[in-house]
């Protein structure tokens, strides 16, 4: 169910989608998506790209809703995210958290994506409700994050070719790092879209 915070985001974030542009978004995220519909609703052409990566490969769920809804889209995975990123006209991201010196706290594997973007001079727009504002300060992922499932990366769905960590837990000189999350810091940030309103973080807009 839509909550109102995400009404309200999509009301705001749908101004900013152009005709012709290009999306382009990771994993998934819900007020990205509704936004994404409600311009589609509206007849605004445009197209989508997903960037995705393992282990939860959450924006093939993503990709099939919109593709049903009629959606232009392309997917990949985000070691593709520099190549496809020329054709990119502005980036939507989702947030678990915006903490209070405007890091943005999101699923790992945003940060890179936010980073190309910015080398690359798209535009970074993040949608966030604002009850996830907190006022924690955070400079990194790893002084405080969540930790996946280990097994989760050390195989991948499909391949039992691809079994070099096969027992990797009896190594004692090795481990697997899976963060759930990262920090994105708000340098890459062009604008924060909210339930409030939007705020760019760029001088002049």
């Amino acid at each position: 169910m839509l909550s109102i915070a995400n009404k309200v985001i999509v009301k705001h974030a749908v101004t900013k989608i152009r005709y012709g542009d290009v999306l382009l978004t990771y994993g998934s995220s819900l007020a990205v998506e509704m936004i994404l519909l409600h311009a589609h609703e509206l007849g605004k052409q445009f197209r989508v790209v997903i960037v995705d990566s393992r282990p939860k490969l959450r924006g093939q769920q993503l990709l099939r809703r919109l593709v049903e809804k009629g959606l232009n889209c392309t997917y990949t995975h985000i070691n593709a995210v520099s190549y496809i990123m020329h054709e990119v006209s502005r980036v939507f991201l989702g947030a678990e958290s915006i903490l209070s010196n405007g890091t943005v706290y999101s699923r790992v594997g945003t940060a890179s994506v936010a980073m190309v973007a910015h080398a690359s001079r798209v535009p970074v727009i993040v949608c966030c409700e604002a009850y996830k504002f907190h006022e924690r300060v955070q400079l990194d992922s790893i002084c405080s994050n969540e930790l996946g499932d280990p097994d989760a990366i050390s195989s991948v769905q499909g391949r039992v070719d691809v079994n070099h960590l096969d027992g990797w837990s009896d190594i004692e000189n090795l481990q697997l790092l899976n963060l759930i999350y990262d920090a994105m810091p708000s340098d890459y940030v062009s604008m924060i879209v909210t339930d409030y309103g939007m705020v760019s973080l760029v001088l002049g807009e």
